[in-house]
């Protein structure tokens, strides 16, 4: 009898599937928020899935959480006191905590399920969860911005899709309040979707114009992720004051010789360089 193969599939589009196939199921269970799984892969190591999404894979999650991090923290090298929504996977923690001159990260993931799933079955990003200088809560993020003013220097948000818990993470009120949370030079770095597949793209288009609506200085910029859909997918910069490329300082980044192995002060310049066609989405 021959062996049965098990995959996975991920429906990107009504029309587009992502397979990969799995060595074993670790972990599945339904918070009261979302259904979580966690599976050992042949390709990509072991995989967060919510909601029968792709969240991170071991094999690729650097280039995300590189990206979402080292961006900011290479524009303003005195971020002190730094916020982060969502990040469950505990992988966007794990690359701030490698800067020293931070002082305080407070991560706040409306799921308590998703950090201890990871902390059991993906050390490799929630390695810095108990860091001294992290402090968990596991509540709303939307309000727990609310209300807030000038407390930190930069506010990372690593949400899911702007579907179910991630929905509110995408409106004009909680930017604003985001904005309001901020200090003088302060930093917003949002998940902004993709430009690729309509349903995405439309997303994409509808944050970055709501944040810039209310930032000074707002601009996307591109990393390629190999298990989202299309890999084509962009965060946004948003600050009341700094620059991304001009208030970037690449000696004083370089001379902290952090390993990284994707990001570099050379790429920071360059993911802001972007495609016609998403110039044309965001600028429409």
């Amino acid at each position: 009898m021959a062996d049965m193969e098990l995959w996975y599939t991920e429906n990107q589009t009504d029309n587009v599937n992502f397979s990969m196939k799995v060595k074993k199921h670790l972990y599945s269970a339904q918070s009261d928020f979302q259904k979580i799984d966690v599976l050992d892969t042949f390709e990509f190591g072991r995989v967060l899935v919510i909601d029968n999404w792709t969240m991170i894979t071991e094999k690729d999650e650097f280039i995300y959480h590189e990206m979402i991090t080292h961006v900011a923290m290479a524009t303003n090298p005195n971020i002190k006191n730094v916020l982060v929504i969502g990040a469950g996977d505990g992988g966007t923690v794990r690359e701030l905590t490698r800067y020293k001159t931070i002082k305080n990260i407070d991560m706040v993931e409306i799921d308590e399920l998703v950090v201890t799933a990871a902390k059991e079955f993906l050390p490799f990003t929630a390695n810095k969860l108990d860091d001294s200088r992290v402090n968990l809560f596991f509540e709303d993020g939307i309000k727990f911005v609310i209300g807030k003013e000038n407390q930190y220097d930069l506010i990372i948000v690593d949400s899911t899709d702007p579907i179910g818990p991630g929905e509110g993470l995408f409106t004009t009120e909680f930017y604003t309040n985001c904005f309001k949370a901020l200090t003088f030079d302060g930093i917003l770095i949002n998940q902004c979707e993709s430009p690729y597949f309509d349903n995405n793209a439309k997303e994409m288009k509808r944050s970055f114009n709501k944040l810039q609506d209310i930032f000074k200085v707002c601009e996307a910029y591109q990393y390629h992720m190999p298990t989202y859909p299309s890999g084509h997918w962009i965060f946004c910069f948003a600050s009341k004051n700094l620059h991304p490329i001009k208030n970037l300082d690449a000696a004083k980044w370089n001379a902290l010789n952090l390993k990284t192995k994707y990001y570099n002060t050379d790429l920071h310049v360059g993911a802001f360089a972007l495609p016609n066609y998403v110039k044309d989405i965001i600028h429409k």
